[in-house]
This record gives C-alpha cells, sequence and structure tokens, in this order.
C-alpha cells in the first residue's frame, strides 16, 4: 500500500477500514460474538483508533501469530461452540446477504465458502508453458469462511503446511467438503492503492 499504517487502519471516507468490516458483520449477525486477531503491536494503535472516531461495537481482542493459519488458530482457542466465521479484516465491504448466505449453508452442510464467477480468461503454468482453462470451472474465493466447530477445531489440530492457503484449505486437508455460495462483486480484498479507491467509489456509489 506504500503507506505508513497497515492497510485495515487506513482511512475508507474517513473511517479505519476495519472499522467497516467489523461492522458489516454485526450489522448482519448482531448476536453474535465477534473477535479480532491483530499483531500484538498493534493493539494501541486499534484501542486508540476506536477512542478517536467513537467505535463502540463490541469485539475481544486476541494476538496473533506467525501465519494466518496460527493467528485462526489463536482466535479459535478464545471459542468453545457454535457456528464460527472467519473473515478478513481488509474485506469491508462485505454483503448481509453473502454473510447469511454463507452462515445457513455451513449450519447445513458444515463448512461454506462464498465464491464469485472469474471474468477472464486464464491460463495454467507448468514446465512446459501454458495452457487454456475452462473459467466456468473456476471460482474466486472470499470471505467469511464459514465452519461448525468441531469441524474446524480438529482440523486446526493438524500440522501446519504451507498448502494452507485459506481456512476452506485447513479444513478440506481435514477431510471435510467445502460447500460453496455465492459471494458479492463489491467484497473486495483492500492489498493495493487502487483497491483502496475502488472501495471509497463503492461506498459513495452505495454500491455495496
Amino acid at each position: 500500500m506504500n503507506a505508513a499504517l497497515p492497510k485495515q487502519f487506513l482511512l475508507l471516507q474517513n473511517k479505519p477500514v476495519l472499522m467497516y468490516t467489523l461492522d458489516a458483520l454485526y450489522q448482519a449477525e448482531p448476536d453474535a460474538s465477534l473477535t479480532l486477531v491483530l499483531p500484538e503491536a498493534h493493539f494501541k494503535t486499534w484501542n486508540s483508533l476506536c477512542e478517536t472516531h467513537k467505535f463502540s461495537i463490541p469485539h475481544r481482542i486476541v494476538a496473533g501469530g506467525q501465519t494466518r493459519f496460527h493467528s485462526v488458530k489463536n482466535g479459535l482457542a478464545e471459542i468453545d461452540s457454535g457456528l464460527i466465521a472467519v473473515h478478513d479484516g481488509v474485506r469491508p465491504l462485505i454483503s448481509a446477504a453473502t454473510i447469511k448466505r454463507t452462515f445457513e449453508a455451513a449450519e447445513k452442510s458444515g463448512a461454506a465458502v462464498p465464491v464469485i464467477d472469474v471474468n477472464e480468461s486464464v491460463r495454467s503454468l507448468d514446465e512446459l508453458g501454458s495452457k487454456a482453462l475452462n473459467r466456468a470451472s473456476i471460482k474466486l474465493v472470499q470471505t467469511p469462511q464459514c465452519f461448525q466447530y468441531d469441524l474446524m477445531h480438529a482440523a486446526f489440530e493438524q500440522t501446519y503446511s504451507d498448502r494452507f492457503t485459506d481456512c476452506a484449505s485447513v479444513l478440506e486437508a481435514n477431510g471435510t467438503k467445502i460447500t460453496l455460495v455465492e459471494g458479492n462483486e463489491e467484497n473486495i480484498k483492500i492489498t493495493r492503492p487502487q483497491d483502496l479507491a475502488l472501495a471509497n467509489w463503492y461506498l459513495q456509489n452505495q454500491l455495496h
């Protein structure tokens, strides 16, 4: 992002990105317990931002780990039952409809992940070069990814592998079948300056 602050703390229409994210989850599921996993070095900054912006949505803070896997495991240690949804802090435009679809599917199947279609042509690479793939058989994965507690707890007892790119890959490696649900196009992950500009545009035009 070429910014002094971590991307989750950057301002989006005068409010930190992370506050939009937590607010979206709270508005969709007001009875849910929110656990925010952050690097311990960022606790002070976050608490200061909450005071400055008078952010009052209830949540607890847990120290993150070396990788995404370890951070999720640290958050999981604070939970003992129910459906668990893991969401990227820098996806502030998640829709209530996507959240509800994911929760409902996970309640029935045990594990659910929102996805969207691929609009571009795609190719796979190997040692011989590249080849075209059928984009209809490929989906872009979003969050929140939602799981029943017992399945998730068992999966995160596995030894860490660099094959674990998200929670779904962890559960899949432990034998859990993943159900796909419709995501929302505006649920972008803010990783580059142009993503922040796009999120601002979505908010200005109320397209999330």
